[in-house]
């Protein structure tokens, strides 16, 4: 993602001035940037976590699988009706009066084109997890299908791999990254707040937003986007440690060299920050967004083009027909289920709630000017394209692969997430520069990544700041790349396949405060959208021409018109002198 769009352009200093045809909210205390209790509280919870997993991680491990069945026994449901909910929600909010309100002015025109809007929208949808899930994800559905669904391995199960995969990456999560991205940008482009998620809960809260009450869900937001950014950082390691070892450069990756590699990238982003490069891993992180497109490209010109082509419709009907049903999965009373949902969907939706914060600033800022309507089209389905076109290539191609010959599952028959994508570029030519180059793409989208999160977690920390300190930007980088090393140090067993167990154990517990954080951003939202002046005056309109249509149905029997004629209203220009008087 592009660190200017997220919050180092001047542009958004635009945020705090006085918005023509909107209400505004008070300033922002003037005084010294760190909040010390958000971040004294926030820092020292997360070196608490990296001292608790260096010191014994056995115990760590053990505490984190515990609550992490809790979470799924207990509000498993909840995570599968709130996701379904947000869904709803912003395509109500779409399709309502709540629609034509802008994000900004009455007569703002949108900050950026619709061509470079759609672009870095297209930026926001892409990263470590599509190269991460692209090939895993279909594929694991095809091997071995949700529970009661389809064969492992039939025409059927390809069906429903397909569905799943959208399912997890299309409507549902880019939802939830609406809510947080409409609550942020009204609240700072329409109503000149800070870009604080405890602004967003002014409605509700009133001036306890500012007190502990709001910083309590800044804290929040900010360990959401730790946990949630070092999970995608861990995800990224696991995938460079299976290139190194499917390319022979080692023999073997554990979590020693796991921590190696994600200390390794750590470093390269501490010392970008320290220096001063924020516009060169710009640069490298747009060219990381042309080569992922080189690479899809590839797939899809190297692999079966025509069964790609052909899955593209079908996996949106088959999306559409199966939605219902994957919407409303629960484990009640059926342990595989529970199994499969810890593993899958309720992962997904955590793990997409624990980075609303970040993709919800991001898409934020670069939506000034736009109505909710176009706000709401835009978000939910430009990044779904971009993921339906991913999956069907890359998807696509793994199940064509796997039906063939079965090339690309273990030993065993099972998926290993980490190699299957290398294993399909093993299929096909130029593997040595392909796999390299999918390294190499993964190594800029985590120092990258990581920047852009951690100036996310410096705004909170610094009382919106749009452009918050650098120390405090590199100990959040400092910190995420540590959380992310211990979420894999305490997975159950030294080896790729079993490292991902802790990110989604973790990742799962910690999304699930705010999970109920973003059921209040959209109660709060709609609070604010209720008295919007725009809402008011159409109000007002419809009550004025009612009851001028009674009173003329009243005076003449029903035969009248409604004309406009001008108004002259006398200006009166009072003087009040102020007459201090000296005691």
């Amino acid at each position: 993602m592009s660190n200017d769009v997220i919050g180092r352009s001047g542009d958004a200093d635009r945020a705090e001035k006085s918005v023509t045809g909107a209400s505004r909210d008070r300033p922002e205390r003037a005084g010294p940037r760190l909040d010390r209790l958000v971040f004294s509280a926030t820092a020292i919870g997360a070196l608490a976590f990296v001292a608790w997993g260096v010191l014994d991680d056995e115990g760590l491990a053990s505490a984190a699988g515990t609550a992490q069945k809790w979470v799924i026994t207990n509000t498993g449901w909840l995570f599968v009706l709130v996701a379904t909910m947000f869904v709803v929600f912003v395509i109500w909010l779409a399709a309502s009066r709540y629609g034509r309100i802008p994000l900004g002015a009455d007569d703002e025109k949108p900050e950026f084109r619709t061509v470079s809007w759609i672009a870095m929208m297209f930026s926001a949808g892409m990263g470590i997890g599509l190269m991460f899930w692209g090939v895993a994800e279909p594929l694991s559905h095809f091997v071995s299908p949700p529970p009661h669904t389809a064969a492992p391995g039939s025409p059927e199960a390809a069906e429903v791999a397909m569905a799943t995969t959208l399912f997890h990456w299309t409507l549902h999560p880019w939802a939830i990254y609406a809510v947080a991205g409409l609550a942020i940008a009204y609240g700072t482009f329409r109503k000149g707040r800070s870009q604080l998620i405890s602004s967003v809960f002014r409605p509700l809260l009133g001036r306890h937003a500012d007190g502990l009450g709001g910083r309590a869900i800044d804290m929040m937001a900010i360990f959401a986007t730790l946990f949630g950014s070092a999970a995608s950082l861990g995800l990224g390691a696991l995938q460079i440690g299976a290139g190194l070892e499917f390319n022979g450069w080692i023999d073997g990756i554990g979590k020693i060299g796991l921590v190696a590699i994600i200390s390794g990238l750590t470093v390269a982003f501490v010392l970008s920050a320290v220096s001063g490069i924020e516009r060169g891993i710009q640069w490298l992180s747009n060219i990381n967004m042309v080569l992922a497109l080189v690479i899809a490209a590839f797939v899809f010109i190297a692999g079966p083009t025509l069964l790609v082509l052909n899955m593209i419709p079908t996996s949106i009907g088959d999306y559409a027909q199966l939605l219902p049903t994957m919407a409303s999965r629960t484990g009640a009373s059926d342990a595989a289920m529970e199994t499969w949902l810890s593993s899958w969907t309720i992962f997904y939706w955590a793990w997409w709630i624990s980075w609303t914060p970040f993709v919800g600033m991001f898409i934020a800022r670069i939506s000034r000017g736009r109505t909710i309507r176009q706000f709401v089209a835009g978000v939910l389905l430009v990044p779904s394209v971009v993921s339906l076109l991913w999956f069907a290539v890359f998807g696509g191609a793994g199940i064509a692969e796997q039906s063939a010959d079965g090339a690309l599952t273990e030993a065993d028959g099972s998926v290993d997430s980490n190699f299957a994508l290398f294993h399909l570029l093993d299929q096909y030519p130029l593997v040595g520069v392909t796999t390299v180059l999918v390294m190499i793409l993964v190594a800029i989208f985590f120092v990258s990544g990581a920047d852009a999160a951690s100036i996310v977690m410096g705004t909170l920390s610094e009382r919106g700041s749009i452009e918050p300190s650098r120390p405090i930007v590199i100990f959040w980088g400092a910190a995420t790349g540590a959380v992310a090393a211990i979420m894999l140090v305490i997975a159950d067993s030294d080896n790729l396949g079993g490292a991902l167990t802790g990110l989604q154990a973790i990742t799962t517990v910690v999304s699930l405060p705010f999970l109920v954080v973003m059921v209040g951003m959209c109660i709060s939202l709609y609070k604010d959208l209720r008295e919007d002046p725009l809402i008011l005056r159409a109000d007002r309109g419809v009550e004025l021409v009612e009851t001028a249509v009674d009173l003329g149905t009243e005076q003449h029997d029903g035969e009248f018109s409604l004309v406009t004629e001008p108004v002259v209203v006398e200006e009166e220009i009072v003087v009040v002198e102020k007459v201090v008087e000296r005691g």
